[in-house]
């Protein structure tokens, strides 16, 4: 099978898109996929998530983009074992106004990510924002995932994001997919929780997965030593949601391939 490359995206910060990132990515490696995390933030969380110092970066996302490297070129093994990372820097932080004005500005980054082996996942953590990097990661996309926090106005944002998708998918990738929609950073004692749920499954029904990512201060905790949860405590409910996370996500991903 081809590779998959899904854009993980939410406007909004905050709402848990590089936890969930590195977290999915580590769950899906451990279970025998071949992952590469894109960490196209400028922001570089992802890349720190994952154990890389900002000084072994020594080639990033912004060379891929805007050089000649290849995708290989960029890529950086992790400590889990099938995932790898092509890191940020804050060099990628001027790259809205840089590629501006470059021919196919908006298919740098699928140019670079045919390049990716069969049969491997790439996911790309976005900007918390709608620019040209996160219309890239969606012109490179067969999917987006979109983790949204459980508080209120979590849906309000939603529409403008999916409204970027659907220009996306009239201008410059057809077949672009919502994989779905995450809860992330659910509190069930919170009635608030409660509410946002049912109102995200009452809106978008079947687009919103049934695993809810727990608030769980091991996720919190975990960036904190440069690791993915999975890593810092497997046994934690954080973990547990993730690894049962990545199975639905996975599942999932395969019927958006073979429905494209």
């Amino acid at each position: 099978m081809a590779h998959s490359v899904v854009a993980i995206a939410n406007q909004k910060g905050g709402v848990g898109k590089t936890t969930t990132a590195i977290n999915l990515g580590a769950a899906l490696a451990m279970q025998g996929h071949r992952v590469i995390l894109i960490d196209l933030d400028p922001q570089g969380n992802a890349s720190t998530g994952l154990g890389i110092n900002v000084e072994q970066r020594e080639k990033t996302v912004y060379d891929l983009l805007a050089g000649q490297d290849s995708l290989a070129d960029c890529s950086m093994e992790t400590d889990i074992a099938n995932l790898s990372i092509v890191p940020a820097t804050s060099d990628l932080s001027s790259a809205d106004v840089e590629l501006s004005q470059v021919k196919d500005r908006t298919r740098l980054l699928r140019r670079k990510l045919d390049q990716a082996e069969a049969d491997s996942i790439v996911l790309i953590d976005c900007p918390p924002a709608l620019g040209l990097l996160t219309v890239n990661a969606m012109v490179a996309a067969d999917a987006v995932l979109v983790p949204l926090q459980a508080e209120f106005y979590a849906l309000e944002g939603l529409s403008q994001l999916l409204s970027t998708v659907k220009h996306v998918r009239q201008s410059g990738n057809p077949n672009l997919r919502v994989n779905g929609v995450l809860l992330t950073m659910s509190d069930y004692r919170n009635n608030l929780s409660q509410q946002v749920e049912a109102d995200a499954r009452a809106t978008l029904g079947d687009l919103v997965f049934e695993t809810v990512i727990p608030r769980n201060v091991r996720v919190s905790e975990a960036p904190s030593f440069a690791q993915p949860v999975l890593l810092y405590d497997p046994a934690s409910k954080g973990s547990a949601a993730y690894r049962q996370f990545a199975v639905e996500f996975a599942a999932r991903l395969k019927l958006v391939k073979e429905e494209a």
